[in-house]
């Protein structure tokens, strides 16, 4: 059974989507302490609106949310790399939407959680090495589940109403 986005004119899913990427960038200030200082709360409106809204939306968001995290503390990677990160974080709001579709939140927050926090930095293993992944692996781990329990939390909190 597929629960269906929330469904509204194009104007108003317009201004939800620039609402959250707006979020996204407050979330950036929200650090998790990390080796790159990319990790923040800035990727909750995107795994929240791929609840809200959808897939396209969802994936939107995160894409830009990683991106103007990046941009606020200077690409610490590198421009290419954190372009090809961000196109990871709209992939796995998308897994996370389907997952949530398929198995509830719980199933959401554990794939949102595993693919960001361990998929994610491994795919980088090839450029940065092995010592980069372990260094950033807790700190992401740990932002990775804070961003989706919280999406998850506030879309359970909304979708009561």
């Amino acid at each position: 059974m597929e629960r269906k986005a929330l469904s509204t004119s194009f104007p108003l899913r317009l201004s939800l989507v620039a609402t959250l990427v707006a979020l996204c960038v407050v979330g950036s200030f929200v650090k998790i302490p990390s080796p790159t200082g990319t990790v923040a709360l800035d990727s909750l409106p995107g795994f929240f609106g791929a609840l809200l809204l959808g897939y396209p939306e969802g994936a939107l968001i995160a894409f830009l949310g990683h991106i103007l995290t990046s941009l606020n503390v200077g690409f610490p990677l590198g421009a290419f790399v954190h372009l090809l990160i961000a196109l990871e974080m709209a992939g796995i709001a998308l897994a996370f939407r389907f997952a949530f579709l398929r198995w509830k939140y719980p199933g959401a927050v554990l794939m949102g959680t595993i693919l960001n926090g361990i998929f994610a930095p491994l795919s980088v293993v090839p450029l940065f090495g092995w010592g980069f992944f372990f260094g950033i692996l807790l700190s992401l781990l740990v932002g990775s589940f804070v961003n989706v329990f919280l999406a998850a939390l506030l879309h359970r909190a909304l979708a009561r109403r």
